[in-house]
């Protein structure tokens, strides 16, 4: 899937199928479904999940949180704009 096909994808009412969890919780945050968005990423382990829960806490503006999850994710802090970040973190995961 590309990251136009993955961002396209957000007027639909699911997500695509076949998403990992990274995939699918930024795609549940994309569609302003930040509960459902965190539920996912609550699972530990995986560096690319840590990334997109500090990526809603930093939408949140739990900026102490957030740190928490970029150093888990192994990322550095994201200054910029969310959505840029949102769209890094899709190319990211998509390979792009």
């Amino acid at each position: 899937m590309t990251f136009q096909e993955y961002k396209t994808s957000l007027q639909n009412d699911a997500p695509p199928a076949g998403l990992n969890r990274a995939l699918e919780a930024l795609w549940q945050a994309g569609k302003g479904a930040w509960n459902t968005s965190h539920e996912i990423t609550q699972a530990p382990g995986d560096p690319n999940v840590d990334w997109v829960h500090a990526w809603l806490h930093r939408q949140e503006g739990d900026l102490s949180n957030a740190g928490y999850w970029y150093r888990k994710a192994g990322k550095p802090v994201y200054e910029g704009e969310l959505q840029d970040e949102w769209d890094a973190i899709a190319q990211a995961l998509l390979g792009e």
